[in-house]
């Protein structure tokens, strides 16, 4: 605990809430654009709808901000090349722990608060749909798994190299990987991360080619793509902290 109020402490003028407000923020104002002047079926599918696009929207901002948090969190003992004097106080593993903690709580807010933001919009747009307490909790759940699991393996390369637009170029381009992905068989989704947001979706567009209309519908989450993302960061996690233990420096 006191190496993760550390991290806390080290971090405190870095403003990287400043990156998650802002990005939080272009999806706020995507969604008061996007669900004005609804439809009564559109209005009665609100939730439904906001659901769908806000995964959309995840898959291309999330692993930016796990990118640009895990290098904010990480960068500070590259450019005071401290790591040799911190480890002397505390084991490499434990270092590796908190800045994880650190930066997941980080994930775990933005999630909520975009959830928040869903919720606020369904009102304020007049959604006829009726509130799905169980939807919404576990679209925040799905969004921080995913979320966190990215952000593990954005920690190991923003900790293994000291030039940070190499993990930096890495969230960019997973993010634009993820978006792709979401065009190919699911089968090829679940080989890609960063689509894992559309993978473990709750809510699938039905296009009717005849007239021309798209329909929106509760689906239940793959449960084997949750075992498998746990699979995924638990073999990122644990690889990540052994090449960080034994990296020299």
């Amino acid at each position: 605990m006191k190496a993760v109020f550390l991290e806390f402490y080290k971090i405190r003028k870095r403003k990287i809430w400043v990156t998650i407000a802002a990005l939080l923020g272009v999806q706020c104002l995507w969604g008061m654009w996007a669900f004005r002047d609804m439809s009564v079926k559109e209005l009665s599918q609100g939730y439904m709808q906001c659901l769908y696009h806000f995964t959309v929207l995840n898959t291309i901002m999330m692993p930016v901000i796990a990118a640009v948090t895990a290098s904010r969190v990480c960068d500070l003992e590259h450019k005071g090349q401290t790591f040799k004097l911190l480890l002397t106080a505390m084991p490499a593993g434990a270092l590796f722990d908190a800045k994880f903690i650190c930066a997941s709580l980080h994930m775990a807010a933005a999630a909520a608060a975009q959830t928040i933001l869903i919720i606020i919009l369904g009102k304020a747009a007049g959604f006829t749909e009726p509130f799905p307490p169980g939807r919404i909790f576990g679209y925040m759940i799905t969004t921080t798994s995913v979320t966190v699991t990215i952000l593990a393996f954005q920690q190991v390369f923003s900790l293994l190299f000291s030039n940070q637009m190499v993990p930096l170029v890495i969230g960019i381009t997973g993010s634009f990987g993820g978006l792709f992905s979401l065009f190919l068989p699911a089968g090829v989704q679940k080989g890609v991360l960063w689509s894992y947001y559309g993978v473990l979706t709750q809510v699938e567009m039905n296009w009717d080619s005849e007239t021309k209309l798209a329909d929106m519908q509760y689906i239940l989450v793959d449960r084997s793509s949750y075992l498998l993302l746990a699979g995924v960061f638990a073999a990122i996690y644990l690889t990540g902290r052994w090449c960080f233990t034994r990296k020299e420096r």
